[in-house]
């Protein structure tokens, strides 16, 4: 998992908002909110939204967690 938006789902517990009422603060697509439980990838255009909804910059949304796991080994 390369992103990680727990700080997101824990700033919706402190403004006493749904994922569904964020969804439709943003006009965002259900499929898009899965995306982000899930820690997958969403377009720029999106965080936006969801900062200029929440009134917040992107860094108290997502973070970026490094994949721990090794890279396979190119063969020559």
């Amino acid at each position: 998992m390369a992103l990680c938006y727990k700080k997101l789902w824990k700033l919706l517990i402190d403004k006493d908002m749904t994922r569904a009422s964020l969804r439709e603060a943003t006009g965002i697509a259900p499929a898009t909110i899965s995306k982000m439980s899930r820690g997958e990838s969403v377009g720029a255009n999106v965080l936006e939204r969801i900062c200029e909804s929440l009134q917040c910059n992107i860094g108290d949304i997502v973070d970026y967690m490094p994949n721990t796991k090794p890279k396979p080994k190119r063969k020559a």
